[in-house]
């Protein structure tokens, strides 16, 4: 879109790319901690696509679009950046639940139920459900799961939310953890199979799909985070 003059008609572009930054937003909010409020990531990624007004050269080669997806994301993973959004506390809680998968589908053979996990933690369903919502899934696979355990090792926000060029889910293209985790997605619970999949392969987000399950956007969100824990849980192991 451009004006009379032959320039980019700054307002009309922002309307047109409105809804690719709400979409990335609420795309990302399932991957960070309950605090975090999507109109905030939506107001800085407005003026990421408002820098990408600025900087797009078409003689690169780029379309917009896609140069303005980097633009929002880093954006928004700036701001995520600067105000350490996932608390010492939570990460913790990650581990605790994987950790206690780990031991229950060791000594079960199956994947365990909510009431087993909730259970394993010394807690009950409802505080376990809340939890889950409080700590929200992260990414399947961190270059860091491969090396070890060190919680200081590498940024936390780099390996939850880091741009796609340092996208640790490029270390999938080892066939064999590839295979693991197609295998592991596997043994989910039906329901979080078709939470994965539309989250991960229809590119839908938690409004979306808890419309489509007929559930509260807030147990889809529970239940995806338990489906990232129980991966995380199986993957470590390969």
């Amino acid at each position: 879109m451009y004006t009379a003059k032959g320039q980019l008609d700054r307002d009309a572009m922002i309307r047109q790319y409105s809804p690719l930054v709400r979409r990335l937003a609420h795309h990302m909010m399932a991957k960070l901690p309950a605090n975090v409020q999507v109109d905030d990531l939506i107001q800085v990624g407005l003026i990421g696509l408002s820098e990408a007004l600025v900087r797009f050269e078409a003689s690169q080669g780029v379309q917009f679009e896609t140069f303005a997806t980097q633009r929002i994301r880093g954006a928004m993973i700036d701001e995520l950046r600067e105000n350490d959004w996932m608390s010492r506390g939570s990460r913790k809680s990650q581990k605790e639940i994987e950790q206690a998968l780990r031991r229950l589908e060791h000594q079960l053979g199956r994947s365990p139920t909510e009431s087993e996990i909730a259970a394993e933690l010394g807690m009950d369903l409802s505080d376990y459900q809340s939890l889950l919502g409080k700590v929200r899934g992260t990414q399947l696979v961190y270059l860091e799961d491969m090396r070890g355990d060190n919680d200081d090792e590498g940024g936390f926000l780099d390996r939850h939310v880091g741009d796609s060029d340092a996208d640790p889910m490029n270390v999938l293209r080892d066939q064999r953890l590839r295979q693991s985790l197609v295998n592991a997605i596997k043994t989910l619970p039906e329901r979080e199979q078709y939470i994965m999949s539309m989250y991960y392969e229809n590119d839908m987000n938690l409004k979306e799909i808890a419309s489509v399950l007929g559930v509260t956007e807030s147990r889809v969100c529970q239940l995806h985070s338990q489906s990232i824990a129980r991966l995380r849980a199986k993957m470590r192991a390969h």
